[in-house]
């Protein structure tokens, strides 16, 4: 029987390739995990799919999996880039693991007006590859540095904009006549965007400011709340 134990590795996938370990991933699978030569588990690397490999030998420090048989093809998400301000730790780690859950091709943290905290896109990068790992995903979003917003708006291109603006609330919404294609998800954070900020992105003819119904949503929640509504709507749940 295959073993529950779900592992990314930087490394292509194919049937015999041998796949070596660095001194982490294997002290977690024979430390941690308890794993011994000739355990299987499954391997993704964001571009192969999902195989199954079997320890070919192994200790704390290092080790070699070998692949057996690919047991999902891969499947890569929309084009949807989640653009969010970071809050706390917390909260910001777990907008993360949703979003990859839910399905989005880029993570762009931005640094807003409002915006009081800082986080490190390798920090992001390894909890959204934990995200992956444990929820049966195949594709690993990257994680862009932090930018500030103003940065990020001087340089875009002709990819859309569904604005999660908090001054809509209690408003009727309706995504349908939007249209499929590449987008860009915005969450303010904790206070929302500022008035200069919203009055920005008003202006652009690619953004489309939304309500997120009749409550205002903390900004994690608003994050899980329009990565549904636009899956559901322009999406691969269609």
């Amino acid at each position: 029987m295959a073993s529950k134990v779900r592992l990314y590795v930087d490394h292509p996938l194919s049937k015999g390739q041998p796949v070596p370990l660095d001194r982490a991933q294997a002290n977690y699978l024979f430390a941690v995990m308890r794993l011994e030569p000739g355990a299987v588990l499954s391997l993704i690397n964001g571009r192969d799919g999902e195989w199954d490999a079997q320890v070919s030998q192994g200790n704390k420090r290092g080790g070699v999996l070998t692949c057996l048989e690919q047991t999902q093809a891969m499947r890569l998400p929309p084009d949807l880039w989640l653009v969010f301000a970071p809050i706390k730790k917390a909260r910001t780690d777990f907008m993360v693991e949703k979003a990859v859950e839910l399905g989005v091709a880029r993570l762009v943290p931005v640094q807003t007006d409002f915006t009081n905290e800082r986080m490190r896109a390798d920090k992001l990068q390894s909890h959204a590859v934990e995200a992956a790992e444990q929820c049966g995903g195949l594709f690993v979003p990257p994680v862009d540095d932090q930018v500030k917003l103003d940065t990020l708006l001087g340089g875009w291109d002709d990819r859309q904009i569904l604005f999660c603006d908090e001054e809509l609330v209690g408003e009727a919404l309706d995504l349908t006549s939007l249209t499929a294609g590449a987008w860009a998800i915005f969450i303010g954070p904790e206070g929302g965007f500022s008035a200069r900020e919203r009055d920005l992105l008003r202006a652009m003819s690619q953004a489309h400011a939304i309500s997120l119904g009749p409550r205002i949503l903390r900004a994690d929640t608003a994050a899980v709340a329009a990565l549904t509504l636009w899956q559901s709507t322009l999406g691969d749940w269609t």
